[in-house]
């Protein structure tokens, strides 16, 4: 089965069970900077599991997404990947754990409306309980009673089930399936399947989250307003167990450009190839999200996937200009599924930070013979460790690889804290200052269109306390004149007193009356709006300043905003600008 088949029968199976299909929101979260990408599906959707009516409804299904780039170096096993697809049914406030568990059952086994996968080689695990929640018998009972023996269900701790998002938001037990990957290993004692899920001769392929709890700082605080159900499986992991393939690097998501690499490398490796085709997938959809290769936030990670790719073309002696071969490759496999794909642009970014790591190399060589050690080189100026090492190599100069290590391991547990564990419950939890920037960011938006041009087009964001960054599509540097009348527009609109509305609509009528979209974004058939300053605020039809697809929060009044300054303009690529601002 074809992941394409995969992906289309998981979502026509919950939809013929009352589930609203939505489409997958963008890598880069939307007004969310506690977390640089969205890992996981749930991410986008932390406002409705903490009790915010969803415009589709309470069940829903969709194919999130993800990127997650903890630690690049676990890139080329067999498991992980830095880009992958979560297929998730959700329940926000609706059914729970017996049709959560039954449906998951019945995909998985089904040969009419599912997978088909042999029951004889399911596994499942349930929680064993400890002071925040009780060992959940009422799992247990639903998965005997599906015909799941008793011993072939494993109760193990929160470690390993119960899922929660960080120190914060929305959490609970869980109840995971696992597949023997090639139908020999048979029942297990608790320690043997322990053993069997180390080796990978049984895999994970399936997670049902039973979210009740609510975490506070590290602590689970009492329990939420409504029960949801948070399932997630894999895309790529499943493709894997119904082609019969050890990894996703083999199936037909990944194996044309696997093979393009090992027909044209002259030094072949199947772990550098890995890392090349994981890369250059994940840049890929990065940049067709709005990211910019930079020094800061998601743009430091989309320079250090690009950059790692490079190198390791060089070391397989593959001609980097193949990259943009395996771009096209991508974007044809993906772009009926994420629209937003664009093969020329991506490969434009791509190639002109290509040229910036080549004049890199260079200045890292002359670092390098002053003497700068091995994470200087590695963190500041881009210098791959394994570059280092061919230089100290060829000089008979010995590198501390274990101070090296050591350095890099505290560097990145401050990127892994960046992109998943600063997670703090999601649009509910914003505080103030975040609030009165975000609605800033949707004034300067509008008054850009007005005062430079209507074609103007954001292309990414990010707002933190401190300020707000918005990256749009712009053909020239803004003149001084231009920044100023911008900023000036912005304090009019302000002082102005507007009225900040949301407001739910149908897709066709919020296009209809030209609301502004988010780069790249599908949109399910009900969508929310937020209007400042509507000429008549009792319909959608007057004529508003500022009108956006969002999902929140901002200010009620634009008079809470105090006064707006930009503080720099900037380019960032071939025609797309930057800008960043604050309230003062």
């Amino acid at each position: 089965m074809q992941s394409s088949e995969i992906r289309t029968r998981f979502l026509k199976f919950f939809e013929a069970r009352e589930h609203k299909i939505i489409p997958s929101a963008s890598l880069v979260p939307e007004n969310d900077p506690s977390v640089l990408f969205n890992t996981a599906g749930m991410q986008p959707l932390v406002p409705y599991l903490l009790g915010q009516e969803h415009p589709m409804g309470k069940r829903i299904a969709d194919v999130q997404k993800c990127v997650r780039t903890g630690d690049l170096d676990d890139i080329g096993d067999n498991r992980h990947f830095s880009f992958f697809e979560m297929m998730g049914n959700w329940s926000l406030g609706d059914y729970f754990k017996k049709e959560a568990i039954s449906w998951s059952y019945e995909f998985l086994t089904s040969k009419e409306e599912g997978l088909g996968l042999d029951v004889s080689r399911l596994y499942v695990t349930i929680f064993e309980g400890d002071d925040n929640a009780p060992y959940d018998q009422e799992s247990k009972d639903i998965w005997m009673s599906l015909g799941i023996p008793e011993n072939r269900i494993y109760a193990l701790p929160a470690e390993d089930n119960w899922w929660s998002p960080g120190d914060n938001g929305p959490c609970g037990p869980c109840s995971e399936m696992f597949y023997d990957m090639d139908g020999t290993v048979g029942d297990l004692i608790h320690e043997g399947f322990l053993d069997a899920t180390k080796k990978e001769t049984v895999i994970e392929i399936w997670n049902d989250v039973f979210m009740e709890y609510e975490k506070k700082d590290g602590k689970v605080i009492g329990k939420l307003k409504q029960k949801n159900v948070d399932t997630g499986a894999g895309l790529e992991r499943i493709t894997a167990v119904m082609q019969d393939k050890k990894t996703a690097y083999d199936t037909d998501i990944l194996s044309d450009v696997m093979n393009l690499i090992k027909d044209n490398a002259k030094n072949y490796s199947e772990k550098l190839a890995r890392v090349v085709t994981d890369h250059i997938r994940t840049s890929s959809f990065l940049i067709s999200d709005g990211v910019i290769p930079s020094n800061k936030d998601q743009g430091y990670v989309l320079r250090r996937l690009i950059r790692r790719a490079v190198f390791k073309m060089s070391v397989l002696e593959f001609d980097s200009h193949l990259a943009e071969r395996i771009i096209d490759i991508f974007v044809d496999k993906y772009v009926g599924t994420y629209e937003n794909l664009n093969s020329e642009f991506v490969k434009n970014i791509w190639k002109e930070e290509e040229n910036k790591f080549s004049k890199t190399i260079h200045e890292g060589k002359k670092e390098f013979e002053k003497g700068v050690d091995a994470f200087i080189l590695a963190t500041t100026y881009g210098f791959p460790i394994e570059l280092t090492l061919e230089l100290a190599d060829e000089k008979n100069i010995k590198v501390d690889l274990e101070d090296f290590h050591k350095k890099m391991k505290e560097h990145q547990e401050l990127s892994r804290t960046a992109s998943a564990g600063m997670f703090k419950g999601g649009l509910a939890n914003h505080n103030e200052k975040t609030v009165r920037l975000h609605t800033a960011h949707h004034l300067l938006l509008a008054a850009l269109q007005e005062v430079v041009s209507k074609d103007i087009k954001q292309r990414g964001s990010n707002i933190t306390e401190e300020r707000l960054r918005i990256d749009f599509v712009c053909d020239h540097k803004l003149t001084d004149e231009e920044k100023k009348k911008v900023e000036d527009l912005v304090n009019e609109k302000i002082k102005a007193n507007l009225n900040v509305v949301r407001r739910e609509m149908p897709l066709a009528e919020a296009e209809k009356i030209g609301a502004q979209m988010e780069f790249g974004a599908k949109y399910p058939e009900t969508v929310s709006v937020y209007f400042i300053g509507e000429e008549n605020p009792s319909t959608s039809s007057g004529r508003a300043f500022s009108a956006e697809f969002c999902g929140g929060p901002h200010v009620s009044n634009t008079s809470e905003l105090g006064h707006f300054k930009i503080q720099k303009e900037e380019a960032v690529a071939q025609g797309i600008r930057r800008i960043k601002a604050i309230l003062e």
